[in-house]
């Protein structure tokens, strides 16, 4: 298994590096898988600055007696696997209650119904379910808020090419018609390779990316749990159109 810390950072880095969450300095994590084991405390401290992530790594931890940083509770978060069912519902409310209830005021309700209704503690229901991008995509602001949902959500595709330093990819895009989200035709896009040189890829693998990046190859198994994850929580945000709409950031 990869190291836990590593396998987080191949997935964080891609956000950090554009600024949007993590430490301020964007290289520090390039840095730190660089160095490998040597780095565990660091690596933790830093991790730890991740502020919407950190939460969910420590209570899939704490429901199954995991560190945080163990690499399956990573899995957990960023791709999904069994580890979720051992969160039972109300410990997985109570957290959310904790991190989002003042903030998501009169839809905390709707945010209820969600995991009630199935959502899970993976990256799927951060961003379709707590971020603030589904209900500004309701509200109008279609371009902006689709551009971070297609990019900020793990996808997957298969490499199918490369071209200098890109790797090409074939993925579906999200999709929205205006009432629901989906996933569109397969189309090729262009990618980095991930920050982890002990990570390569070939034409034919199964990956997932988060924004430009390769995050890691992935197996069936991996894939599946991916996909079930994604599948999950957009069918809770077009079952309940109004949940979490656009308070929370």
């Amino acid at each position: 298994m990869t190291n836990g810390a590593v396998l987080f950072s191949r997935f964080a880095y891609p956000p950090n590096s554009l600024g949007y969450c993590g430490p301020a300095d964007r290289e520090l994590l390039v840095e730190l898988v660089a160095c490998g084991s040597g780095a565990d405390r660091e690596f933790r401290r830093t991790i730890e600055t991740f502020a919407g992530a950190w939460p969910y790594l420590e209570l899939i931890g704490g429901s199954v007696g995991l560190d945080p940083l163990d690499s399956r509770v990573i899995e957990a978060y960023w791709l999904g696997n069994d580890l979720l069912q051992g969160v039972d519902t109300l410990t997985w409310g109570n957290s959310l209650d904790d991190r989002f209830r003042r903030r998501a005021g009169s839809d905390w309700g709707r945010m209820v119904e969600g995991i009630t209704a199935g959502g899970v503690p993976n990256h799927a229901f951060h961003v379709f379910c707590a971020y603030p991008w589904v209900g500004l995509l309701r509200s109008g602001s279609v371009e902006q808020a689709m551009t971070v949902l297609d990019n900020c959500r793990i996808r997957w595709g298969e490499v199918v090419g490369k071209i200098e330093d890109r790797l090409l990819v074939e993925s579906q895009p999200l999709v929205w018609d205006g009432q629901a989200l989906g996933l569109g035709a397969a189309r090729v896009e262009h990618v980095r390779a991930s920050i982890d040189t002990a990570e390569s890829v070939s034409v034919g693998d199964d990956i997932a990316m988060h924004w430009d990046y390769v995050c890691q190859r992935v197996s069936s198994a991996q894939l599946a749990s991916l996909q079930i994850m994604q599948a999950t929580h957009l069918a809770l945000v077009n079952r309940y159109p109004t949940a979490l709409a656009g308070r929370i950031d």
